[in-house]
């Protein structure tokens, strides 16, 4: 059998997770959405080229407009929101009407729980939703759930991941490929892990430590926000500990700790010289062009460690993920893990191994499922017991 898609937003994520439904998908059409035109051509003409064959379509949308977005949600099986996290209730809401299920790319914790209470619609309207998909959060707890799955009785979990150039330039040491906002909400905040058992909040930025990662060696590792979504809330009760940490080249974490103290993640505006500036919009100006690249040759690595008993014994498990640019596609490897998990889902959500509802990732498909998705596409993992 095969399916329409729809994908609003045509950027980096979004066309990567287009090209995955085109690949395994059994897409029969896929139609590319953006605000921007030329954006929307684009993505269409990569997809049909580089899988030899008509199966995209561009389309000009403003997602805003609630007339055009129920009108291009006519007639297909699943969409993805690839926009901006405030964007996707309203999305939500259109495709429930429309009879479409979703899948997105979150962003916000709280926009989530307002789209999960919205259920019981999903569920009349024969539709599944499933936000916060992605590489973090997203594939990074699946990951989680993986190990939770491995063990017979699961005590903690700790998850280490980051997107890093694979040849870095000082004294930044980084490059990033996703938005700067995003970059900035992640290190603003706080994290909610679970400690003894409890949601704790943890300030981000306030627990460094050391990790080998091969092959990168010895990374740097600190909390960020927003990484684990609603599956602290889901995973209370069989576990004690379980947190996330990002993963930089060593030094990274001491400039954020630096602009952090400084005030620069403010978005209170602060008068200077008769003028009132943002100084969240100043950093990003400056900062933004010292961490974009033309061409971005990266790797991505995710590390799980879940601990428990398995066969009556004390045991670890480690998983480790490893994925590089491709150079065949012109994919970085954070466009694959984030548009590629997006895409499994939505082919699980398409093929109705997902049921009606609003579902929270974590627990919407069993993650042996969703691995073994990850491996058929030629990403390598490893698990280890100790």
């Amino acid at each position: 059998m095969a399916y329409r898609y729809l994908i609003l937003g045509s950027g980096r994520q979004g066309t990567a997770a287009a090209y995955d439904l085109a690949k395994f998908g059994d897409a029969d059409t896929i139609t590319l959405a953006d605000a921007n035109p030329e954006a929307a051509t684009r993505a269409a003409e990569r997809i049909n080229r580089l899988t030899g064959r008509e199966v995209a379509s561009p389309l000009t949308l403003d997602v805003t407009d609630a007339s055009a977005l129920r009108t291009a949600l006519q007639g297909m099986d699943v969409a993805l929101s690839a926009v901006p996290y405030y964007y996707n209730l309203g999305i939500t809401k259109a495709c429930i009407e429309s009879n479409v299920s979703l899948c997105d790319m979150g962003g916000n914790t709280d926009v989530v729980w307002k789209q999960l209470e919205l259920d019981s619609e999903a569920r009349a309207a024969g539709v599944s939703i499933v936000p916060d998909c992605g590489m973090g959060p997203g594939l990074n707890v699946t990951m989680a759930a993986y190990a939770i799955d491995l063990l017979d009785q699961a005590h903690s979990v700790r998850i280490y991941d980051g997107g890093l150039p694979q040849n870095p330039i000082p004294p930044w040491n980084y490059v990033a490929t996703f938005h700067i906002n995003g970059l900035t909400n992640e290190m603003d905040g706080q994290a909610i892990f679970l400690r003894n058992g409890e949601l704790t909040r943890v300030d981000t930025l306030t627990e460094p430590e050391f990790v080998d990662i091969p092959p990168l060696g010895r990374l740097e590792a600190d909390v960020t926000s927003g990484g684990l979504s609603t599956s602290p809330w889901t995973f209370k009760g069989r576990l004690q500990e379980y947190s996330n940490k990002t993963l930089r080249y060593p030094g990274h974490f001491e400039w954020w700790r630096a602009f952090k103290a400084l005030g620069l993640f403010s978005e209170e505006p602060l008068p200077i010289n008769g003028q009132r500036v943002i100084p969240r919009q100043v950093f990003h100006a400056l900062l933004e062009p010292k961490l974009r690249a033309d061409e971005v040759r990266d790797i991505c690595v995710m590390r799980v460690v879940g601990e428990g008993e398995k066969d009556g014994r004390p045991t670890r498990v480690v998983i480790d993920l490893v994925d590089r640019y491709d150079e065949t596609t012109g994919f970085t490897a954070m466009e694959r893990l984030t548009g590629w998990h997006c895409a499994i889902m939505m082919g699980f959500q398409a093929r109705g191994h997902i049921g009606p509802g609003a579902h929270r990732m974590e627990s919407a498909v069993p993650a042996a499922g969703v691995m073994e998705e990850i491996r058929r596409r030629g990403i390598e993992f490893t698990v280890q017991f100790e």
